[in-house]
Order: structure tokens, then sequence, then C-alpha cells
């Protein structure tokens, strides 16, 4: 079961690991195919107790409170991508020879098995931007007229699209480096990696296995390996790649492309990789204007879209269709109001340091709201790139005194209001304390560099409450 294609689940001895919203599909699909599944988890709470009510009613065995010891007969583990690869459930696996998929791995494997043909994977990953891309990517592949979907990491399971009565044409999914982890047999038509910073290290170990995950996006890549000409780390993991025959490494940069990349000319948005003669011919693709906010990460990510789509054969036009026609999410660089004139916005999205340094290379004068859960990160390096960008700064959160000690290293002449609170609250009198700092032409830009766990639910969340303090000011 751990390499060939499974024809036949039925009777087969299925562990699930994790409930939530990759254990549960999981384990009602593998349920319908014949298996029988057994799933275990860590908490039991009432929220998995309700989703284990659920499964059993099916006939699904679940085990609650214990997800390190491994079930008697189990053949294969289908596992949450969170899932640390450490925990002891994994190797008793390993002891064992029980192979161990991801749930990005099982959608890959069960594609076209009700004898349609399999939709294609246009795959993203990066530290970075992944959500943006896909849904940029999706945009451009509809405008193309095109049946696809955004899926994966971005919230929609993969195995509902694979699964489900919708014929698509093509999929836009977004890969974390958890679910790469576990999808060794994933061949994409094309992929980007978007960039590469330290994140989530406390899971891989390394920066180094950080990195091998994030690559493993490109192995068996048939047509383009895309990536950031700004980031070398992104192309050397394209060397790394083991590609089908023909399959070319495409680049995008900011600047002025060079044959076989995607950039910018003159506030033009140019193809000088899906054209012919690309050693002389460039493609227009879209206006700078065109791409909604034009930040320049931002920009990047449109770029990495449209060298996507183009590998599908997307035309040009559907390109700058699509990207007139993609609406972001919340909570990434969001102009929420002017007071005063003063620009509020909110990328509390931005939860560590290589977001946050985008993020406020997007603006000339800022006064910057940031803290949280620093998850392990330094922020010397963020802070000595954005100093000069910096008229004042609001920390709050948990670990606030780490940012507090780069600006005094990096920034001293940048004054900085700590606020010794961490209740929610805390965001109101952030925003009066911003207001305070700004001048007229200011960007008050709430860019945490954090987690949001210390002091809010979530992201959203935090970036909520800065909405709502906001709206008090004209008021």
């Amino acid at each position: 079961m751990g390499s060939g294609q499974v024809t036949d689940w039925q009777g087969k001895n299925v562990t699930v690991a994790g409930l939530g919203v990759s254990g549960v599909p999981a384990a009602r699909v593998l349920h319908g195919l014949g298996a029988h599944v057994t799933v275990v988890n860590d908490g039991d709470d009432e929220r998995a107790r309700a989703q284990a009510a659920e499964l059993e009613a099916l006939g699904v065995t679940v085990r609650l409170g214990d997800g390190d010891t491994l079930p008697k007969g189990t053949e294969l583990i289908v596992t949450a991508p969170g899932w640390r690869p450490d925990k002891p459930l994994f190797r008793a696996a390993g002891q064992a020879g029980v192979p161990v998929w991801g749930d990005v791995e099982l959608a890959w494997r069960l594609r076209g098995r009700d004898g349609r043909k399999a939709a294609p994977w246009l795959a993203v990953t990066g530290t970075n931007g992944k959500t943006t891309t896909v849904q940029m990517l999706a945009s451009i592949l509809k405008a193309a007229g095109l049946r696809t979907a955004a899926v994966g990491n971005i919230g929609v399971s993969l195995l509902d699209a694979v699964l489900g009565d919708e014929p698509y044409d093509v999929l836009a999914v977004e890969l974390s480096s958890y679910q790469l982890h576990w999808a060794p047999s994933l061949r994409a038509h094309s992929a980007a990696v978007l960039n590469l910073a330290p994140d989530h290290l406390d899971w891989h170990g390394s920066m180094e296995a950080y990195a091998a995950d994030k690559g493993r996006i490109y192995e068996g890549n048939r047509v383009a390996c895309v990536y950031n000409v700004a980031d070398s780390a992104t192309e050397d993991l394209v060397r790394e790649a083991d590609v089908e025959e023909g399959c070319r490494a495409v680049g995008f940069t900011l600047g002025t492309p060079g044959p076989s990349q995607l950039g910018v000319v003159d506030g033009i948005l140019v193809d000088r990789a899906f054209v012919e003669n690309r050693q002389k011919n460039a493609q227009e693709l879209a206006e700078v204007s065109d791409v909604v906010p034009p930040a320049p990460h931002n920009i990047a990510n449109a770029l990495a879209a449209a060298a996507l789509a183009r590998a599908f054969g997307v035309p040009a036009q559907a390109v700058r269709d699509g990207l007139r026609a993609f609406t972001p999410d919340a909570h990434r660089i969001a102009h929420v109001a002017d007071v005063d004139g003063v620009a509020y916005v909110d990328d509390s999205k931005a939860t560590n340091t290589h977001a946050a340094q985008a993020s406020l290379a997007a603006y000339e004068s800022i006064v910057w709201i940031a803290g949280g859960l620093a998850k392990g990160a330094t922020f010397d390096e963020l802070v000595a790139n954005s100093a000069k960008r910096l008229r004042g700064v609001v920390l709050i959160g948990a670990d606030r005194a780490l940012i507090r000690e780069a600006l005094a290293r990096h920034a001293p002449e940048v004054p900085v209001v700590d606020l010794d609170r961490t209740d929610t609250g805390a965001m109101l009198q952030a925003v009066q304390e911003a207001r305070r700092l700004a001048r007229p032409g200011d960007t008050v830009l709430l860019a945490p560099a954090c987690a949001s766990m210390d002091m809010f639910a979530n992201y959203n969340r935090r970036g909520e409450a800065f909405a709502e303090a906001v709206s008090g000011l004209g008021a």
C-alpha cells in the first residue's frame, strides 16, 4: 500500500490521525470505499465528541484522547497535516512498516477513480502569499472559461474536489509545508514556490528540512517550475527537483524580465516565458493597476499566478480579466479607512516576520502596530530593513519585548509605545496611541509579525478588532 495505486479498499484497516477539517472528510471517504476506519484524536473536547458521534453513526470507530497508540492491525495511516512527524504514533508506524499519508496524498491517489479524467493540479506553496496567489490563479483560470476551484490549504477539501460531482478542467491547489511532507506521490502539472523564510521550524526541525518539504512541490512537474528571482532559495529547489523531461524553470521578478521570466516593465506585467522567440519578444498581460492592492509583494503574487496560468495555456487576455475580477480576502493589507489624512491598513494576516516585512515595504511612512506570539522568531532583520519607514511603533501581545529590543538595537530614534496588557481591549488603546503618533500622509499599519492566539481567537478576529477601533476614531 505504500507506493502503488490502491484499487481495492474493501476491508483495509486504515487509521485516520486527527479529526477536524481534513480528518472527518478522510474518514468518511475511506469508510465509503469499504475500508475499516479507526480515527484517533489527541483531544476529547465538546467539538471532538460531536464529530466522533457523527462518524460513529456511519460505522467508523473513533478513539478520543489517545492519538499516540497505533491501533492493532493498521495497514495505513492517513494523517491530518499538522500532526508532527515525531509523534509516537508515527514512530510506531515506522517500526511496523505502516505507511503514512496525508489527506493530500489520499486525494492525489483517488483522483480519476470514478472513470472521469483527472483534473491537473497547478500547485502553490511558500512561506507567505499562498492563499492570495491561488485565489488569483483561480480567477484567471475562470476568466479563461475553465472549470476550476481554489482548494487545499485554503480551507476547501481536496478530497471533496477530487471526488465531488463537479467535473473540473484544472485545480488551483494551495499546499502547506505540512501537507507536502505527507504527500510523497504528488506530481503537479506545474508548481510555484513563492518565497522561503524561517517558519514552523519547531515542526520541521530545521530550515533545511522545511525547505526540503516545500521543494517537494516541484517533484515530477510536467510543464513549469515557477520560482522567485528575488529569492534564490526557490531557484535552488528547482535545480534539485526531479522533473519530467521538458519541464522548464520559469522565474518571476518585480524588475525587467529576462528570457523564461515574467516581470514588470513601465507599469505593465509582461511574459517572456510563454511566447515565441522569448529571447526577443514579450507579451503584455496586465497593468500594475489591475492588481489590488498594488503592493510589491502582491504584484509578485500576481506574476506567480500568471506564470502558472500561462503554463496551462491561458491567453493573455484572461490574465488581465482574472486579475481585475479578483477581490482579496479580508485582513490582507486591506485599507480600512482614512482619518484626518492618515490611512489605516489591516494586514493581520502578516503572522510572521517575512509577511510583515513585505507589508511594511508597501508604505513610506508608517506607525506600526505589532506583536503577539513570536513562534520562536527573531526581529532584528525585520526592524533593520524597515527602520527608515517607521514614524512610530505601538507594541501589543505576549512577546512584544522581543520586538522592543530589536527596535532599541536598530531604530533607537523611533518612538515606541509598549502596551503592558494582553486583553482584547488592548487593540482599542493601540489604535488610539497610533493615531497620536501619526501625521497626515502616514499609514497606521497592523502587521503584527506574530500569531494572534495570545489575545485573539485568530488573525481574523484581531483584524476585526483593529477595524472596530478605527471606526471609532471618526465618531
